[in-house]
């Protein structure tokens, strides 16, 4: 027997399977590609226009939410857009608003995603569902639930800076997003939640490594969109993110679990130098 089966074993399995999870903010990625041939037949002062109205339609979110430009790197598209909103309904709004503008009809959509900001609490599930199971308390039981419910909340609190966070300012942006393998073989879901607690213990080491050198924020999916979740990572250096995103390739979790989606790089654009962009001088 493989060590890695061993392992598996050697937890208990009695305890409630799914751990809780906190969100925060409503997240959306836009990518687009820009018609650069319609763009360039426009005149200067046309083009000046178009581009003061939409740098003020990504501005005035500054009270509601945030929005970033970012310039990316080879086919996938132009221009990433991201938004940080409060709720699916503003996120929506979000888009309206850019769609209102005169610059989209020189965006074409290649891609979007749809997420929340979470924070998977693996740690305080497995204390918080032992204690209640070692005092005999049902799953979904009223008293289950209010624990369940205080446990959320005061997390909810103390990780508030984590739910809520600005845009980091950095350059450079890499995104992706990624599921945990449930195949026939392989399925990260009918592991033990003390197994998984575990890997991902090991697997939180190796990015905590990388402080100061790259923020990453983790955006939960499942049910929004086609993967289970987001990953945003942000760096003055873009070297950063193979170097931690290869590492973290051989930590049990990503080796034998992870499966990854397509990867976005962008260079930070900002607001106010769209026009730069856009290739529009004076």
């Amino acid at each position: 027997m493989s060590s890695t089966n061993s392992a598996v074993q050697s937890v208990s399995t009695d305890l409630h399977a799914v751990p809780l999870t906190i969100e925060g903010l409503s997240v959306l990625h836009q990518m687009f590609r820009f018609r650069w041939p319609g763009w360039r037949k426009l005149s200067p002062s046309r083009q000046q226009e178009i581009a003061r109205e939409a740098a003020a339609a990504l501005s005035k979110p500054e009270e509601a939410g945030q929005s970033a430009i970012y310039s990316l790197l080879g086919h996938k598209g132009d221009l990433l857009l991201l938004h940080y909103r409060d709720s699916f309904e503003e996120l929506n709004a979000a888009e309206l608003q850019l769609n209102r503008t005169e610059l989209q009809e020189y965006l074409e959509p290649m891609h979007s995603y749809l997420s929340i900001i979470e924070l998977g609490l693996y740690d305080s599930s497995v204390k918080l569902y032992r204690q209640l199971t070692e005092r005999g308390v049902a799953p979904h039981s009223e008293e289950w639930n209010k624990e369940v419910e205080d446990t959320m909340e005061r997390q909810r609190q103390a990780m508030r800076p984590r739910l809520y966070p600005k845009i980091p300012d950095s350059k450079y942006l890499c995104f992706y997003p990624m599921d945990r393998k449930r195949g026939e073989q392989l399925n990260w879901y009918t592991l033990p939640i003390e197994e998984r607690q575990r890997q991902m213990e090991e697997h939180g080491m190796v990015g905590r490594r990388y402080a100061g050198k790259v923020q990453q924020i983790i955006t939960g999916s499942i049910g929004f969109d086609d993967w289970e979740w987001g990953v945003d990572l942000f760096a003055p250096d873009p070297l950063v993110f193979k170097k931690l995103i290869y590492e973290m390739r051989f930590d049990q979790v990503s080796a034998e679990y992870a499966a990854f989606g397509q990867f976005f790089v962008g260079v930070r654009c900002p607001i106010g130098k769209l026009s730069e962009w856009l290739g529009i001088s004076g």
